[in-house]
């Protein structure tokens, strides 16, 4: 078998897309021929002061040198390339979305996160990426060669379909309150719609970025729409499952994704959805399932919510459409299979 240490940052039960990932990779790639072992970085990445590059770099040197290094890229997009180049082992890059394209960052952190991700992929000797999208933007934005990079989408668990509830109509977001989710402008969406019967939770951890909480809540408040949406917080996996059975439409007005995981989850339901075209959502849903508008259109995002809670034959379409995509979708072990097959040719 393959002898790899996967190095992620910070604690791996985070209940966000990119840690549910890593936490399936982990647990599926011994059965797929790797033997893997996590290391656990510090969890200030993508933002580590000196003294947690210290530690990084002693934790990496340790790796014994005939493993492999699998890196996520929340860390190693944040690594100097001096850094790297100090460790001195074969490294395999992990990348969900490059650490620039995140919403809300400073202008000067942006054109940091990029000099620093585009030094570091180039010393990777293999680069793993989510969604075809990701892989067309580290070729083109860089300088990524084709051939050093695999997609190897997450996979989706097969799940009963929603049974939604109708009166009130049900709309669901999932994903941590952080700038790019873009809540807030999700909120301003709904707002026209308030003669309409409908609830909105919002599931998922609401302590990542008390600047993108509190434009929530300020949304909400100025809005007056306390009474229709409920700020969950993150929910347990059986608790999710009850927001998707009760659900009659998925929405996620997010300003970029690098998959969109929790869009394969609405769709393995067969929830009709409303979403961006922000990196990679455009591609993970197939037009007939769901409306997508520009990102942070705050007036298209709402009359395309408004379209499908006023127009019962619309959402059925795009709900049956969304089941039948659900049903196509990669499972974890196709993504683990990939992972490992990409680990094997460096190992060689």
């Amino acid at each position: 078998m393959i002898d790899t240490v996967f190095a992620i940052p910070g604690n791996i039960d985070m209940p966000t897309g990119g840690y549910a990932y890593d936490r399936r990779v982990l647990a599926l790639l011994p059965a797929a021929g790797v033997k893997v072992q996590h290391l656990r970085l510090p969890g200030s990445f993508p933002n580590p002061g000196s003294t947690d590059l210290a530690e990084t770099e002693r934790l990496l040197a340790q790796v014994p040198r005939g493993a492999l290094l699998l890196i996520d890229g929340l860390a190693y997009g944040a690594l100097p390339a001096d850094l790297i180049r100090r460790v001195d082992r074969r490294i395999v890059a992990l990348v969900h979305h490059p650490l620039c394209l995140e919403a809300g960052l400073a202008e000067v952190r942006q054109r940091e996160l990029r000099a620093l991700e585009q030094a570091a992929l180039g010393l990777a000797r293999a680069v793993i990426v989510t969604s075809p999208t990701t892989a067309r933007t580290l070729q083109m934005d860089f300088g990524v060669p084709a051939a050093k990079i695999t997609v190897a989408e997450p996979g989706t668990d097969t799940a009963p379909r929603a049974r939604g509830t109708g009166t009130p109509l049900q709309l669901l977001a999932v994903g941590s309150v952080v700038p790019r989710k873009a809540f807030d402008i999700l909120v301003r969406a709904l707002a026209p719609l308030s003669v309409l019967d409908w609830r909105l939770n919002i599931v998922g951890p609401t302590d990542r970025s008390a600047e993108a909480l509190a434009a929530v809540k300020a949304a909400i408040e100025q809005t007056g729409l306390q009474g229709r949406i409920t700020l969950a917080g993150p929910a347990a996996r059986d608790a999710l499952n009850d927001y998707y059975d009760t659900a009659d439409i998925f929405v996620m007005p997010s300003l970029y994704e690098g998959y969109g995981m929790v869009l394969a989850e609405a769709m393995a339901r067969g929830l009709p959805i409303v979403c961006t075209t922000g990196g990679a959502a455009a591609d993970t849903v197939p037009d007939a399932a769901g409306l997508k508008v520009a990102p942070g259109n705050v007036q298209a995002f709402g009359d395309a919510v408004g379209r499908l809670i006023k127009e019962p034959l619309l959402r059925q379409r795009m709900a049956d459409a969304s089941w039948a995509a659900g049903q196509k979708l990669p499972r974890w072990d196709a993504t683990a299979q990939r992972i490992a097959d990409v680990l094997r040719r460096v190992a060689a």
